[in-house]
């Protein structure tokens, strides 16, 4: 029997987009801790770049900052060109890039007789510029980056993309449509990518956090007079069976399963890493 470890994944080559994020740099400190030579994707390059330089010092290990946006195949293409010159041949990616606007959020959960007056607090009320900004930037942030980070795993005949999904994409949370849309669109994405490429040798799956406090969500679950959890954040912590939010590094045994060859014959699939959330009915 084979020894079972990730000793495979020393030596590669992984893109994290948004790797600059509470989420992301989790992720990226356990591709480090096994050897993974890493490009940090940011929209904001310098933060990318400090970010990197700091983990580099830290880990002694290879990792960059390349500034991007998801949404802009170009960008995406001049920082793919960047990466394999500083660091390689890409086998690896991690879609991570994503978040939420108050923009796209309503301000009540369900319309109330008395909500009438006040219409705009509801669904009724949401811009489609903010509705489409979220989407695009979760959907779409992960199609485009798979579009170009992809074409070395062709080449290799070998990689694997992971993509960060959502709880809200098997149950829609209040007051976030376009999120939850999005996220339900990146699933299935990964089952569509994973069939189209598993002749091609690269493996697609994602994982998919439950509740998380990250600096998109934060206005929803903490209040921020008190600092409390906020009646929305109570609800979720009452409706996870642990009883508490998730950290960051909760996700990495997760993660580094789904890249490594210990799941050399799992592709299409969606791990829930959400305390319980999923396979508690709310009684």
């Amino acid at each position: 029997m084979n020894k079972l470890s990730f000793e495979d994944l020393s030596g590669k080559v992984c893109v994290v987009t948004g790797g600059s994020g509470i989420i992301g740099i989790a992720i990226v400190r356990a591709l480090l801790s096994v050897g993974i030579k890493v490009a940090i994707l940011g929209r904001n390059e310098e933060k990318a770049i400090a970010i990197a330089s700091d983990l580099s010092h830290e880990y002694n290990a290879d990792v960059i900052g390349v500034g991007a946006n998801v949404l802009d195949k170009p960008s995406l293409e001049k920082a793919k060109i960047t990466i394999n010159q500083q660091l390689g041949a890409i086998d690896l990616l991690v879609n991570c890039a994503g978040g939420n606007s108050p923009k796209a959020t309503t301000q009540v959960e369900q319309i109330l007789d008395n909500d009438l007056n006040s219409i705009e607090k509801t669904f009724y009320g949401l811009e489609m510029e903010g509705f489409d900004d979220v989407f695009a930037l979760n959907f779409k942030g992960t199609v485009l980056p798979s579009m170009v980070f992809t074409k070395d795993m062709l080449e290799k005949k070998a990689g694997v993309v992971l993509n960060i999904s959502s709880m809200n994409s098997y149950h829609p949370l209040t007051k976030i449509p376009a999120y939850s849309a999005a996220k339900a669109s990146v699933n299935n994405f990964t089952e569509w990518l994973a069939v189209h490429l598993a002749k091609a040798g690269i493996r697609v799956n994602a994982v998919a956090p439950g509740f998380f406090i990250t600096n998109q969500n934060r206005f929803l679950v903490i209040d921020e007079k008190s600092g409390e959890y906020s009646a929305r954040g109570t609800k979720i912590v009452n409706n996870t069976p642990m009883g508490k939010f998730g950290e960051p590094d909760d996700l990495q045994g997760a993660v580094l399963y789904l890249l490594s060859d210990l799941s050399a014959f799992v592709t299409g699939i969606v791990i829930p890493v959400d305390g319980g959330f999923n396979a508690y009915s709310g009684v």
